[in-house]
C-alpha cells in the first residue's frame, strides 16, 4: 500500500470519463484513499485501488439512501459512478466549500440518527472489525517479534468475534469509522461523510470509536465522554463486549500508523509507542496517541 499520488494524466482521464475538467485539480488528502478537489467544478475526486469497486459502489448508493432519509451528509455527482481506470477506482462528489471538525456532541446526535434508521433494501454486507489488517501488518515498519504479537492478537480477537458477542443492542446500520473528522460542521449544521466503512452490525462498533479515544487515547475528556453518553442514551464502556471492541479498535489504530510509518520515517515512532503500549510497556490507559495522517 503507497500514498503516492496519481499521475495528473490519470486523473486527467478519469475526470474526461464523466466529461468534468481536472485543470488546477488540488490534491487534499493522500492516504490510503486519495481526495483531489477540482476547483473549476466545485467538486472532489475520490480515488481508491481498483479492487475497491464495489466498496465505492456502495459508498455512493450509501450516501444517496441518507438523503432519501433526510440525513444530511455528503453528495455524490449525478454523474455515471464510479469509474475504473488507470488501476483506480474513482467517486464524484460535491464539494464542502467551508467546513471544520464536529464536536463530540454532533457525534453523538449524527449516530443516534444513523442508528434508528431502518437498513436499505440494497446489501451492505455485515460488519468486519478487522478488515485490512492482514494486509496492513504485512508491510508495516515493524521488528519481526512485534509483528508476530499483533498476528497473535489479530488471531485472538477475531476468534473472539466468530464466537459471538455478548447480548447488546440490535444490529442496526454502523458507520464504521465514527469520528470528528468524518462528522463535519458547515453553517447549516452537521454533515456525515465517509460511508467506506459503512455495513450491518452491533451499533456498539460505532460508539466504541469515542470510548477508545477517551479511555485509549486520551484525545476525549471524560466530561465530554459523559455528555456524548447522555446524548446517545447509552455508555459501551458498560457492555459486556466493549474490551474486545475497544482492542479491535486499538489494532486498527496500531496497524494503520505501522502502515504509514513503512513509507514515512516520521510516523515510525507512533507507531512503535502504539505497539509498546498494547504490549504493556508505556503503562495504564490512556496513552496519549497522536493522530497519523
Amino acid at each position: 500500500m503507497t500514498n503516492t499520488a496519481v499521475p495528473l494524466t490519470a486523473l486527467e482521464e478519469i475526470c474526461a470519463a464523466v466529461d468534468l475538467d481536472p485543470r488546477g485539480a488540488e490534491p487534499v488528502r493522500l492516504a490510503e484513499n486519495q481526495i483531489w478537489r477540482l476547483p473549476r467544478e466545485r467538486a472532489v475526486v475520490r480515488l481508491s485501488p481498483r479492487d475497491r469497486l464495489a466498496t465505492a459502489a456502495r459508498e455512493v448508493r450509501v450516501a444517496r439512501w441518507l438523503a432519501d432519509n433526510g440525513v444530511r451528509a455528503v453528495v455524490p455527482l449525478d454523474v455515471d459512478q464510479p469509474v475504473e481506470l488507470a488501476d483506480q477506482v474513482a467517486t464524484f462528489w460535491e464539494e464542502i466549500s467551508s467546513h471544520r471538525h464536529g464536536s463530540i456532541k454532533d457525534v453523538a446526535l449524527a449516530l443516534k440518527e444513523l442508528h434508528t434508521l431502518t437498513p436499505p433494501t440494497f446489501d451492505l454486507g455485515a460488519l468486519d472489525p478487522f478488515v485490512r489488517v492482514p494486509e496492513r501488518l504485512a508491510v508495516a515498519a515493524l521488528a519481526t517479534e512485534d509483528r508476530r504479537w499483533l498476528l497473535d492478537l489479530h488471531a485472538d480477537l477475531a476468534d473472539r468475534w466468530a464466537a459471538g458477542l455478548p447480548s447488546g443492542l440490535s444490529h442496526r446500520v454502523v458507520h464504521g469509522d465514527a469520528w470528528p473528522g468524518n462528522v463535519v460542521r458547515i453553517d447549516a449544521g452537521r454533515l456525515l461523510m465517509d460511508f467506506e466503512r459503512v455495513s450491518v452490525g452491533p451499533p456498539e462498533w460505532d460508539l466504541v470509536s469515542t470510548a477508545v479515544r477517551t479511555r485509549t487515547t486520551g484525545v476525549v475528556t471524560e466530561d465530554e465522554y459523559a455528555e456524548y453518553c447522555r446524548l446517545y442514551g447509552y455508555d459501551v464502556t458498560e457492555w459486556a463486549g466493549y474490551d474486545l471492541l475497544a482492542r479491535a479498535r486499538e489494532l486498527r489504530m496500531t496497524t494503520y500508523a505501522a502502515q504509514h510509518a513503512a513509507r514515512d520515517p516520521r510516523w515510525q515512532a507512533q507507531a512503535q509507542h502504539r505497539v509498546d503500549c498494547l504490549r504493556g510497556r508505556c503503562g495504564s490507559r490512556p496513552w496519549q496517541w497522536v493522530g497519523v495522517l
